[in-house]
């Protein structure tokens, strides 16, 4: 996987700013919103203080190389969305419905980023690793998610790791946009499809 080129990346500010908690996440977000519409390795360190009307001082206080600030802001994203999509799973306790809302939460969140962030993120080799880092979580979280339908007796006693596995492949082709052209469908509406399909196959 390719690195950020180097003639974009400055390794450390000589100068860096202290700044308040409560601006670092403000810029950290508002550089977030650029970088998850447009990808990373089209835009500078230069560029994104200028748009987000700080000193490049501010921005090397939020972030000590582009390297970071990216790595900061993809493992931003992931955890939000996880928060977010969890938050809604606690509020059911019909266990098809969890799963439901789970899956639905993933299709969700992946209209918060373009395909040139994605593109970016799984060629470069540390938001790569973050990435599979959370596809693997995800996994998890189904398999949890299914075996306690099966205790509770919603679903069909099944292997529930093939079938967290089969999901995970799944959600990769979609992230991926494989699927998306295949099928023809928005995000949202094909993880809608993924749980209907994984729900009919778990029913008694």
């Amino acid at each position: 996987m390719s690195a950020i080129p180097e003639a974009r990346v400055p390794r450390r500010s000589p100068r860096r700013r202290a700044v308040a908690g409560d601006r670092v996440e403000e810029l950290l977000r508002q550089a977030g919103d650029i970088v998850l519409s447009e990808g990373f390795t089209s835009v500078t360190m230069d560029e994104l203080a200028q748009r987000l009307g700080c000193s490049k001082a501010t921005l090397y206080s939020v972030a000590g190389s582009k390297e970071q600030l990216v790595q900061a802001i993809t493992r931003r994203f992931f955890l939000g969305a996880a928060e977010e999509i969890e938050d809604k799973v606690a509020a059911e306790t019909d266990p098809r419905q969890r799963i439901r809302t789970y899956l639905s939460g993933v299709g969700t969140a992946m209209h918060r980023h373009s395909p040139a962030f994605y593109d970016d993120m799984v060629s470069y080799a540390p938001t790569a690793r973050i990435y599979r880092r959370n596809s693997d979580a995800a996994a998890r979280r189904v398999h949890e998610l299914i075996d306690e339908g099966v205790r509770a007796g919603a679903f069909r006693n099944l292997n529930g790791t093939f079938a967290a596995h089969v999901v995970a492949v799944a959600i990769d082709a979609l992230q991926s946009g494989a699927l998306l052209d295949a099928t023809g469908l928005s995000p949202g509406d094909a993880f809608t499809e993924l749980g209907d399909l994984l729900l009919d196959g778990l029913s008694r």
